[in-house]
């Protein structure tokens, strides 16, 4: 569903008004739509992406009001009122973001699949800690899996992007 074509409320539809990547979005959702359901289906924003839809890959990681979560299990409603974030919303003015970046400088990636989520998990890391130590990393993006075991360099990445200190 496009963006400006809100469905009408009903019984069966609750409604949700948050911000996400900057723009504020407003319509009636099934009470049983997930938010990762409603940012890839009905906002056509495809970088979370699902893998488990139980909480333990974290391939579906956006942030909410600046927190790591799995979007696949918080419900569309249950993020009512936020500021999410998602892959998509942090490059500023065609740049990327130092995140960003240090994933590319330190090829912290393979197929890609996780990769979004994992950069959105090291975001609210470095949010809530600038500089944290290698075993601060690993314990915290533990959530996170890489299906190629590409982990080294994604630690390194994190490490490279703690180090730019501009977050």
């Amino acid at each position: 569903m496009a963006l400006n074509e809100t469905q009408p409320p009903t019984i069966d539809r609750i409604p949700v008004n948050m911000t996400v990547n900057g723009r504020t979005v407003t319509d009636n959702v099934p009470p049983h739509l997930s938010l990762l359901d409603f940012l890839r289906d009905w906002l056509g924003l495809k970088g979370a992406k699902r893998s488990c839809d139980l909480q333990v890959c974290g391939a579906c990681t956006v942030l909410v009001d600046g927190k790591a979560v799995s979007s696949c299990t918080l419900l569309a409603f249950e993020a009512r009122n936020a500021q999410v974030t998602t892959i998509e919303g942090l490059a500023q003015d065609g740049e990327l973001h130092p995140i960003q970046q240090s994933f590319i400088d330190n090829a912290a990636f393979q197929c890609g699949f996780c990769t979004p989520g994992m950069i959105m998990a090291a975001k609210s890391l470095l949010d809530q800690n600038p500089h944290p130590t290698n075993e601060e990393i690993r314990a915290y993006m533990k959530g996170n899996i890489c299906r190629c075991t590409g982990y080294k360099k994604i630690v390194e990445a994190i490490e490279g992007a703690a180090s730019r200190a501009v977050l």
